[in-house]
């Protein structure tokens, strides 16, 4: 057996696997953000998507041409060349070629049932297809990865073959061969053998694993891959994928780093940084967070009453794996309810917000108090940074009031079973010593509230002129309350410069809405240094 590698590249295809997740629905900005985030915390690859495949993924690529990550770099994804088309006149291909991303990743087929049954091909073409099509764009972009699709099923039932596909590839120049898992249906033991038999066979080349959970065994199949002497992995955050999932890097980066030992270019300090991330995550992807996920959820280091706690309070490691802070979590101890200082300094460090903070000010007493009673009413800050700095902010004293609001009204009538419901609100703000009365209509009634509250101040802010929603996300709480639910509102706001994300919660959508409308127009103002009215 090889020693363990120095080094794994990390291959991040929350994007492109993970927004194939039922329920899932990733818009264009979103993709932007998440890229942005795994990119900050220096993930190696970021699959980005297939270009040509819809119009999120081409505008995403447009986007992603201004990109400045400075470690990461942007992967986009795609077939081989389609069977009795040659490479150089496969849209496909020229579309990878011509997306604007720092490497390619094409997917083959390496199960000969798949070429005969699935591809409709034989063999030996399906070997020129591979081999055409890394070769093709090798001439194109400086990094190719090669993701041999179903290798494992390939290997169980033609070995020859499969490695013959693999031949194809290395000998065409991809820079890495990825076994796939597709189906998610091997095992460890399984794994290794035919990760063994490849390294053998290519030992000049970095072997990569890419695996699907439907054997709840995607990590433990990438954690034995890499045993092997396997040097990429490919996974999304929290596991999201198809079906059951993909290997959920969350877990699997701290395994590799803290358990053996081996780098994944993720610094200490960036990896106190992974809860944050998963949490970001879920947001973007309008998702509740699994409390009980390993190193990050909830109740990963969440001790009750008795021995367990006993024994924390003198020595940590009698009852957890690892120290909660190296993956920017922190332990719970539910009896006493004790979650304090530590709560919004980590916050803040994974926000970046650099405040100088006394642990013992009156201020951040008060955020842990407020904090702590605003997430029990279901607010989550993780994709609502501008929120949580007001709310800090404003407990330290250090943001004007711009506005107060005397009342709203909200009105929708629909007139005929198929008419278009219309929306007016009726807002009425007292802005120093004005009082400003304005109605507007919208296209919806959240739509029409953001029209009122613009329209009322921007008389005394001129440059709320500039700024504009660009996401707008709702989740139900509590799902067992039916139409009676409090709901979560999540608004992504931008100025055309910068971006910025704020959040409500109420049984009242609309109020909800205000909230974080009313939180996004307040960030904008305390941005731009703006002074109240006498």
């Amino acid at each position: 057996m090889r020693p363990l590698p120095d080094r794994v590249e990390l291959f991040d295809t929350t994007l492109r696997d993970g927004g194939q997740t039922a329920g899932i629905n990733f818009s264009t900005e979103d993709k932007v953000r998440i890229a942005d985030q795994l990119a900050e915390f220096q993930i190696d690859w970021i699959e980005g998507g297939w270009p040509g495949a819809s119009p999120k993924d081409d505008r995403f690529f447009e986007l992603m041409r201004e990109r400045d990550w400075g470690h990461s770099k942007l992967v986009a994804f795609g077939s081989t060349a389609r069977p009795g088309r040659s490479a150089d006149k496969d849209p496909g291909l020229r579309r990878i070629a011509e997306s604007g991303a720092d490497a390619a990743c094409v997917f083959g087929k390496s199960w000969d049932l798949h070429v005969s049954k699935a591809l409709g091909t034989g063999l030996a073409e399906n070997l020129d297809l591979v081999h055409d099509s890394i070769a093709w764009l090798k001439r194109r972009l400086p990094t190719v990865f090669f993701d041999a699709e179903h290798f494992f099923d390939g290997y169980r039932d033609n070995p020859h073959y499969a490695l013959e596909v693999l031949r194809a590839a290395h000998e065409a120049g991809a820079d890495a061969l990825v076994l796939c898992d597709t189906n998610g249906g091997n095992i460890p033991y399984l794994i290794g053998q035919a990760v063994a038999e490849t390294l053998k066979r290519f030992p000049e080349n970095t072997v990569g694993i890419h695996a699907h959970n439907d054997c709840e065994l995607a990590v433990a199949n990438s954690v034995e891959a890499v045993r092997l002497g396997a040097r990429m992995v490919q996974g999304t955050m929290n596991g999201i994928g198809e079906r059951c999932g993909n290997a959920n890097l969350v877990s699997i980066i701290p395994v590799l780093q803290l358990k053996m030992g081996i780098d994944c270019g993720v610094s200490p300090e960036r990896l106190r940084q992974l809860g944050g991330l998963s949490r970001f995550v879920n947001e973007m992807a309008n998702r509740v967070p699994w409390q009980h996920q390993p190193f990050v959820g909830l109740n990963a280091f969440a001790h009750k009453g008795g021995i367990h706690v006993s024994a924390i309070r003198k020595d940590s490691r009698l009852y957890e794996h690892i120290d909660p802070d190296l993956v920017g979590n922190e332990r719970q101890i539910l009896v006493s309810d004790q979650a304090g200082k530590s709560t919004v300094h980590l916050k803040l460090a994974d926000m970046g917000l650099d405040v100088d903070l006394d642990p013992d000010s009156p201020a951040v007493r008060d955020t842990i108090h407020r904090v702590k009673e605003l997430e029990h009413r279901g607010f989550a800050y993780e994709g609502a940074e501008a929120s949580f700095q007001l709310l800090l902010l404003k407990a330290m004293g250090r943001v004007n009031r711009y506005f107060e609001l005397d009342s709203f009204r909200v009105v929708d009538e629909k007139r005929e079973h198929e008419g278009e419901p219309e929306s007016e609100v009726t807002v009425q703000l007292r802005v120093g010593d004005n009082v400003t009365r304005t109605m507007a209509r919208g296209n919806g009634p959240v739509n029409a509230m953001d029209n009122a509250l613009r329209e009322a101040l921007i008389g005394f802010y001129p440059t709320l002129a500039g700024m504009r929603l660009t996401d707008f996300k709702v989740r139900v709480l509590t799902t067992n309350q039916a139409t009676r639910a409090t709901v979560r509102v999540l608004i992504e706001s931008t100025d055309g410069h910068r971006k910025w994300g704020t959040v409500g919660v109420s049984p009242n959508m609309v109020d909800a809405s205000y909230q974080a409308l009313v939180d996004a127009i307040e960030y904008k103002l305390m941005l731009d240094k703006a002074e109240p009215p006498a």
